[in-house]
């Protein structure tokens, strides 16, 4: 495989950054600070499209931004893995950053600005982490997104939103400090300095066997971002944040960050055949159902809207894990494609529970009779979600799903199978009733339905794009899927 040197990377990952000092000089006038953060939208998601021809050709992109010791630099390489994410984030910031306008200016939000400007930080946070051509490089991004995110879940700044805030970085920043960073640091030790990414994994003959596990869990449970049970309760504590800001953490940047360096770690650090020949796939195969059908469970008992979301995202970041801890072609394939398929299904059912809230003040599913016919659009796009999220056509859930089932077959683990299909029918009986009662039955003591009113067209338009783009995903999977092709070959 050819390697391009570019500075394209680099700039991709700053502009949004570089974004921030204007959105705040525009404090007071929102539309010039929202003007903005479009164009800093528009201009990260070209610099990253300017890439793909590249990186679909086969070639890889990098470029040194600090080399601190002859074998430790901070060093960003594009290639299909890290660009199949970063065009995920990319695209779906300029959605989100429509949606918030809609609802943040709906509501009458307090701090708005600094709300667009930690944004904005999230997102450059997140292509680092897209683009790190090694470990170290990774996680100092993956600590950035942890700081940059803590403002927008304690948006609300009340007792609630602080709690929620407390865990969010108890959670993220202890484990990743308390597991990941002597997890680095003796792996920086054992390989003198060596922590490229490489398909055969550099840690490959550095550890004996129990020193392998014992990293490979420290890795596992120290990207919490990943939901994994037991470091998983940061996520539904979450929901306190604006709406906008559960949409991003949940399909775009926190959880997606959480399972990219899983999948990093398994494919770039241990490598494939170093684990097939350890035998460890199968450990972290088993976390991963455990997180998958307890999460489903305790999802069908939420009557809260966002927190049955947030249980439902906690068990489709498992499938990820799930599908890369397989060690087969086909499951790794499907969890690199989930990770984008994933993020358009749930990010649309996030932005209708936000619709909802801002045109109704409904946030429990009980509340839902009827409310398809008062919102119908905002309803049918919660229906394609759903469909997505649950793996069914026609949507492009079905698609990354089909790849993580095949995937158990693949290698002989009919056990991980039956979880993945016991699974589904749990997410379709968390989902689909709420989409009948929401069409099919009326408000408690109402003999007709409710007066037909959308929310803001600003939410409203989002939710529509990203469920049309579920739907295209479905007909049109070529470049999530080229992508992942790409990034399985070069593991193998």
């Amino acid at each position: 495989m050819s390697t391009i040197h570019s500075s394209l990377p680099i700039w991709a990952c700053l502009v949004s950054l570089f974004a921030v000092i204007p959105i705040v000089l525009s404090r007071r006038h929102p539309n010039l600070r929202e003007t903005f953060t479009f164009l800093a939208g528009f201009i990260k998601f070209g610099l990253v499209l300017a890439m793909l021809p590249i990186v679909l050709h086969g070639q890889t992109i990098e470029f040194t931004i600090w080399r601190i010791l002859p074998n430790l630099a901070i060093e960003f390489r594009v290639d299909a893995f890290g660009m199949l994410f970063a065009l995920v984030a990319s695209s779906l910031w300029i959605i989100t950053s429509v949606y918030s306008v809609g609802y943040m200016r709906s509501l009458k939000e307090h701090s708005q600005t600094r709300f667009f400007a930690f944004f904005a930080i999230a997102l450059s946070a997140t292509l680092g982490v897209a683009f790190s051509a090694n470990l170290f490089t990774l996680y100092l991004f993956y600590e950035m997104l942890s700081l940059s995110t803590y403002p927008l879940v304690t948006h609300h700044q009340d007792k609630e939103a602080r709690t929620g805030g407390r865990t969010y970085l108890t959670y993220l920043m202890g484990t990743s400090i308390g597991f990941v960073l002597p997890a680095l640091i003796f792996c920086y030790i054992r390989t003198g300095g060596d922590m490229d990414f490489s398909a055969a994994g550099f840690l490959s003959g550095h550890l004996s066997g129990t020193e392998a596990l014992v990293v490979l869990l420290l890795f596992i449970f120290g990207f919490a971002k990943s939901g994994l049970m037991p470091f998983h309760s940061w996520l539904p504590g979450a929901m306190v944040a604006p709406t906008p800001v559960s949409a991003l953490l949940h399909a775009v940047a926190v959880v997606k960050v959480g399972v990219f360096c899983i999948v990093r770690v398994i494919t770039g650090v241990f490598g494939i055949g170093f684990l097939q020949e350890l035998g460890y796939g199968t450990i972290i195969a088993g976390i991963a159902s455990f997180t998958v059908i307890v999460s489903s469970l305790i999802a069908l008992t939420q009557d809260n809207l966002k927190r049955r979301l947030a249980f439902s995202t906690i068990g489709q970041l498992a499938y990820i894990t799930l599908g890369v801890a397989l060690l087969a072609p086909k499951g790794i394939m499907g969890s690199m494609m989930h990770i984008g398929m994933h993020a358009f299904g749930k990010i649309t059912l996030f932005f209708c529970a936000g619709a909802i809230f801002v045109a109704t003040g409904k946030k429990y599913v009980s509340e839902m009779a009827g409310i398809g016919k008062r919102m119908p659009i905002t309803m049918f796009a919660f229906f394609i979600g759903s469909l997505s999220v649950i793996g069914l056509p026609p949507t492009g859930g079905f698609i990354s799903k089909w790849y993580l089932v095949t995937g158990t077959v693949e290698a002989d683990q009919i056990v991980f199978l039956i979880v993945f299909l016991a699974s589904t029918l749990l997410n379709a009986a968390y989902f689909l009733p709420i989409v009948y009662s929401a069409f099919f039955k009326l408000p408690q003591g109402s003999q007709t339905p409710e007066r037909y009113k959308e929310g803001p067209w600003f939410c409203v338009i989002p939710l529509g794009l990203t469920a049309l783009v579920t739907l295209i995903l479905f007909i049109k999977p070529q470049v999530f899927m080229s992508l992942a092709n790409l990034a399985n070959l070069v593991g193998q």
